[in-house]
């Protein structure tokens, strides 16, 4: 069975899609079917490339029980377009960033599209307090529940439609 892989993309790697990553990896785990995906997260800006992710994403995954801390930022690189099978923006402007990088792509979907079913941008916290971490903690584990779950379903039917 071929692995589904999943790149989360927010603006600067520190603190959507770092926690999106670790949640993702968290809930597979535990699920049993970590096997099944490969995963990573990267930023479209290069602005914190190699640091870990922003303190308070760490501390709102430390408290879930999920260690972030063996992150590194990084940047979108092209040939992230030939590696991952889907590519999830946290927002709008992600999109937008990633089909400037790679025109023809067709693997680029909203977190909010593919995840929540809602078309919802997953706001950026890093100019609030702990309440945005939170809000974000809640959608992004809702939306990586729904991914696992949903590519699981999938693979029981033969189809993964469900997670590209």
């Amino acid at each position: 069975m071929k692995r589904v892989s999943i790149l989360f993309v927010c603006m600067g790697n520190i603190c959507r899609s770092p926690l999106a990553e670790g949640l993702f990896a968290h809930i597979a785990r535990e699920s049993g079917l970590a096997d099944r995906f490969k995963i990573d997260s990267a930023g479209t800006g290069a602005w914190h490339q190699g640091k870990q992710p922003d303190r308070r994403s760490i501390a709102i995954a430390r408290a879930h029980g999920i260690d972030i801390t063996g992150q590194r930022v990084r940047r979108v690189r092209l040939e992230d377009f030939e590696e991952f099978d889907l590519f999830l923006a946290m927002d709008r402007a992600n999109i937008a960033e990633l089909r400037a990088m790679a025109p023809g792509a067709g693997n680029i979907m909203l977190f909010g599209d593919a995840a929540l079913q809602t078309g919802e941008d997953i706001p950026d916290p890093y100019f609030g307090g702990p309440e945005g971490f939170e809000l974000i903690y809640t959608r992004l584990l809702t939306g990586c529940i729904a991914l696992v779950l949903g590519a699981d379903q999938a693979s029981l039917s033969g189809n993964t439609s469900s997670v590209r």
